[in-house]
């Protein structure tokens, strides 16, 4: 990754379980397992698979209501390049 890039989450959809496939700003898409950090703290909240559907993405990243949200480069380094 090009870390002169401002890297951005472009779109996100719904796969299966906790996983989201996430295309970034520099055409790369990933799969992303959410399913690790569901026991720690206001991702707790996550657990709810119908709020967990409910995501959007921000100007930068996957979000939840204003409550939840990644680094779009934490979303990278860790997901699954497909």
């Amino acid at each position: 990754m090009n870390d002169n890039i401002l890297l951005t989450v472009l779109n996100a959809e719904y796969v299966r379980d906790y996983i989201l496939r996430i295309r970034f700003s520099n055409g790369v898409e990933k799969l992303f397992d959410f399913s690790t950090l569901l026991s720690k703290g206001i991702c707790r909240k996550l657990q709810n698979l119908d709020y967990f559907k409910q995501f959007t993405i921000d100007p930068f990243t996957v979000d939840w209501n204003n409550e939840i949200g990644f680094a779009p480069e934490y979303l990278y380094e860790n997901g699954i390049t497909i």
